[in-house]
C-alpha cells in the first residue's frame, strides 16, 4: 500500500470532532537537515501501544529514530527518510 494513502485513510478514521483539533499528526523539518513526525495517539485505539525503539544510524545523512513515548509517536530522520519513518508507523500501527 501507498504510505500517503495509507496515514491518509488513518487519519481521517481517527477524526471524531475533538481529535484533529488537539491531536492530529505534524510533518516537519529539523535544523540538522532532516524530518520530523509527530502522531499524537491519544484517544485512537494505539493509546496504549508499548513498542521497541528504532534507532538506525548508517550515515550522518541517513538515520531514523522512532519511539513512542507518553502518548505520542515521534520519529525523526535523514533528509530522505521521511518515508521509512512513516512506514516505521505504519508497521507499528498495523503490527505488519
Amino acid at each position: 500500500m501507498e504510505i500517503l494513502t495509507w496515514l491518509q485513510e488513518w487519519y481521517t478514521s481517527q477524526c471524531n470532532g475533538d481529535w484533529e483539533h488537539e491531536s492530529g499528526i505534524r510533518i516537519t523539518t529539523i535544523d540538522n537537515l532532516g524530518w520530523y513526525v509527530s502522531i499524537n495517539l491519544s484517544e485512537t485505539e494505539l493509546a496504549s501501544k508499548q513498542v521497541d525503539v528504532v534507532q538506525i544510524e548508517r550515515t550522518d545523512d541517513d538515520w531514523v529514530h522512532c519511539k513512542i513515548e507518553e502518548g505520542c509517536f515521534s520519529g525523526a530522520g535523514g533528509p530522505e527518510n521521511l518515508e521509512e519513518i512513516l512506514k516505521t508507523f505504519y508497521h507499528w500501527a498495523t503490527n505488519d
